[in-house]
């Protein structure tokens, strides 16, 4: 199944990028700012700033948050996450895009985002870019935030945050006797929601994992643990959806042939390899981009999930900053 196989990569992902982020702190709050959305009106529409088919129905439930579970390290996630940020900020909303980076860095990303248009990219890649190779620093999700930068400096009232772990000492401290990964889970839904309410924002965009965006607790090492979104806010402020493709390849971090974990204990980083990888073949829908919350065809409903976002054949993005 490739949402067990996700978890797994997720495991070894966290192994990996945790331990780089913790030794750092960072303000408990940033400042989270957007533009006026009145004044904004796209200067280019197209098939990649509207809406897609099914977002009616996501409308419908008034959700403070869309949560989008994904695969890491695909290029079609990212852009279909930008299609709507954009489609929403051209009807003059205002968007927050939370993004699966780590919280100690959000800070950068704060003041990459307050740079013009032709340093942001620059500055953006110094903030635990380098050296990430598994899917989330990727070359699509780099592309996300420079055409969310572009809108923004066009005057769309659009912001982001990177909310991934515990952003300070305190955070850690305050969720550390929750089970599991608990404590993770707890601190990504706390920063998405500081950020969230720091300004009066129409829509929270969450791009993440799809373990993190279920609905249902998770038994896993022995511990059963809440995901980010049920910890985020209540059920009906959430909608979650679960990334359904055709098969393609994605660039994620597996373990190396012949190795087995042991119990909890770390995984190496010499255990795992991170690369493009093939997918096993899904059933084509042969249908373009869209979003339901009815169940994926010839599947019974799926409760992890309020819905899924269909993306078709997927392809593999690299890292936006090789580990040379």
């Amino acid at each position: 199944m490739l949402k067990a196989l996700f978890i797994a990569v997720l495991s070894i992902g966290m192994v990996v990028a945790v331990t780089t982020t913790r030794a750092q702190n960072a303000p408990a709050t940033q400042a989270h700012s957007v533009g006026a959305a009145k004044a904004y009106r796209p200067q280019a529409t197209g098939p990649d700033c509207v809406l897609p088919t099914g977002w009616a129905q996501v409308e419908r439930r008034r959700p403070r948050y869309v949560v989008f579970g994904e695969m890491h390290g695909s290029t079609e996630s990212p852009a279909f996450v930008g299609t709507v940020a954009c489609a929403l900020a051209a009807r003059g909303e205002r968007i927050l895009v939370a993004v699966e980076h780590g919280s100690t860095n959000d800070a950068a990303f704060q003041a990459a985002w307050r740079l013009p248009h032709e340093q942001f990219a620059v500055a953006l890649q110094k903030a635990g870019w380098a050296g990430r190779t598994d899917g989330v620093a990727s070359t699509a999700m780099l592309a996300l935030l420079v055409r969310l930068h572009a809108l923004k400096e066009q005057g769309a009232a659009i912001g982001i945050v990177a909310f991934n772990g515990a952003r300070d000492d305190a955070q850690r401290a305050r969720f550390g006797a929750l089970p599991g990964q608990g404590p993770h889970e707890a601190a990504q839904a706390e920063n998405i929601r500081d950020a969230a309410g720091a300004q009066p924002y129409d829509h929270v965009l969450v791009l993440v994992g799809n373990l993190h965006a279920g609905k249902r607790p998770v038994e896993r090492g022995g511990f059963t643990f809440s995901p980010m979104v049920m910890q985020l806010a209540p059920p009906e402020a959430v909608v979650s959806l679960d990334m359904r493709i055709a098969g393609g390849a994605l660039w994620n971090c597996r373990l190396k042939q012949g190795v087995v974990p042991e119990a909890g204990k770390p995984i190496p980083g010499d255990a795992v390899e991170c690369g493009s990888h093939p997918t096993r073949d899904l059933p084509d829908l042969h249908r373009t981009p869209f979003v339901s919350l009815q169940a994926f065809p010839h599947e019974k409903p799926d409760i992890d999930y309020d819905g899924f976002f269909w993306l078709g054949k997927v392809t593999a993005s690299p890292p936006a900053v090789p580990d040379h």
